[in-house]
């Protein structure tokens, strides 16, 4: 895996062995697929909805989504794993990359988070796939006050999940890539 566009661009992402059975990547096709929806859509997202943004990166495995955003501008990002391994492999290829002041990380189930530092203009939310966790984790999202009023939420699930988004939600995309299928969410009007 590598980065695909940014300042970080061709830099390798490493998956350590001790994540190795933690980690299901996104797929460096998806990844590309999903920030071209980001900066190139007229989906509302101002066409570059991650530039000097505060991002969080749910689930975030080896960091890959995160860092691209860093890569591509965001101002800061904060990942949220429940596995130790993970974050430590998240921790690793952000201070490879030399974006440690820029990061921070949050040890916790997606499920459960805790209370947000601050709101995040847009979270990547990628769990393991068929656990259950995208409807509990939308949620704990909303009851945490992790989601800005006009954020967005990028959520990766497998093609044979079914999922019902809460109601709080509204979805605006939805792109299948493979054996993924990407939606972006945002909160709905009232």
């Amino acid at each position: 895996m590598r980065i695909i566009s940014g300042k970080h661009r061709g830099r390798r992402i490493e998956l350590g062995k001790e994540a190795a059975g933690f980690v299901r990547p996104t797929s460096d096709f998806a990844r590309e697929a999903i920030f071209n929806i980001l900066s190139h859509s007229d989906l509302g997202l101002d066409r570059h909805a991650f530039i000097d943004q505060d991002i969080a990166d749910a689930c975030c495995g080896t960091g890959a989504l995160g860092l691209e955003a860093l890569s591509r501008g965001a101002k800061h990002v904060t990942f949220v794993d429940k596995s130790r391994e993970a974050l430590a492999n998240a921790h690793f290829n952000a201070e490879k990359m030399h974006e440690g002041g820029n990061v921070d990380f949050v040890h916790a189930d997606a499920t459960k988070l805790p209370r947000a530092r601050r709101p995040y203009a847009l979270i990547f939310l990628d769990p393991p796939y068929f656990r259950n966790m995208v409807e509990p984790a939308l949620k704990s999202i909303l009851d945490g006050g992790w989601l800005a009023p006009d954020g967005i939420v990028v959520v990766e699930h497998g093609t044979k999940e079914k999922i019902a988004f809460p109601k709080a939600y509204s979805l605006i995309d939805e792109r299948r890539y493979g054996r993924a299928v990407i939606n972006l969410l945002r909160l709905a009007q009232p």
